[in-house]
């Protein structure tokens, strides 16, 4: 194997694709949804993503997948020469949620990692480069995120809830919990999360129950709008 052939990452992307979607109650994975013909929620998520790797950066592509998402494995396909992709099957001894599918690609990564969620999607003016942005930040910060203003209690207790707070001129995370019981307090939900390698460790905590939140502190980067395609209402 000549070390040539696969250019060492700049930059890894955690994009989690083992979940049974059960919420969405389609007979087809939930990412594979149609929203304009040739496109599909997985396309408008990786939309950041293709950017990263338009702007030079060599990009792996780290997909936890299950023997029921062969489907979005076959799909990903038309992806194979934006990104060197790597597939993993979720490990079944870990935490069988998204905590344990980071933890099954965390190997697998170099660089700084995102996590980007194949049923999020980011939208409106500086999507596209809104992951770019936040990679750039992890250099300073060491820890990054994309997020929308929300506050509606509904929606912010099904998602990664954030309480942002504006200090000279940049956004920054006070408190970050994932899925709140009480959501009173936080004002906006995250999209994608960017880390610094030496902390991508801590990643899996962004989705834990219970535990604290690697988030506090975070850059925070907002876009017009992110879309959860949980639902077959979207």
């Amino acid at each position: 194997m000549h070390s040539s052939s696969v250019p060492v990452p700049d930059v890894s992307v955690i994009l989690p694709c083992a979940g049974f979607g059960t919420r969405f109650g389609a007979p087809y994975s939930k990412e594979l949804h149609c929203l304009a013909p040739g496109v599909t929620v997985l396309d408008r998520s990786l939309e950041a993503v293709v950017e990263l790797a338009k702007s030079g950066l060599n990009v792996r592509l780290v997909v936890v997948f299950g023997t029921h998402k062969l489907d979005t494995v076959s799909y990903l396909a038309r992806y194979a020469e934006t990104f060197h992709m790597v597939f993993v099957y979720q490990d079944q001894s870990f935490e069988p949620d998204l905590a344990g599918a980071i933890r099954s690609a965390l190997p697998m990564t170099r660089g700084p990692v995102a996590l980007v969620l194949p049923d999020i999607v980011v939208s409106g003016a500086g999507s596209a480069g809104s992951l770019l942005a936040a990679l750039r930040q992890t250099e300073v910060a060491g820890w990054s995120v994309v997020a929308a203003e929300e506050r509606d209690p509904d929606t912010l207790r099904q998602m990664g809830a954030l309480a942002l707070v504006e200090g000279s001129g940049v956004t920054t995370v006070r408190t970050a919990t994932d899925k709140p019981e009480d959501p009173s307090g936080f004002n906006a939900f995250w999209g994608m999360v960017a880390v610094a390698e030496e902390e991508a460790h801590r990643l899996p905590d962004v989705v834990r129950k219970g535990a604290d939140s690697p988030l506090s502190g975070a850059v925070a980067l907002t876009v017009e709008r992110i879309v959860n395609y949980n639902t077959t209402t979207g």
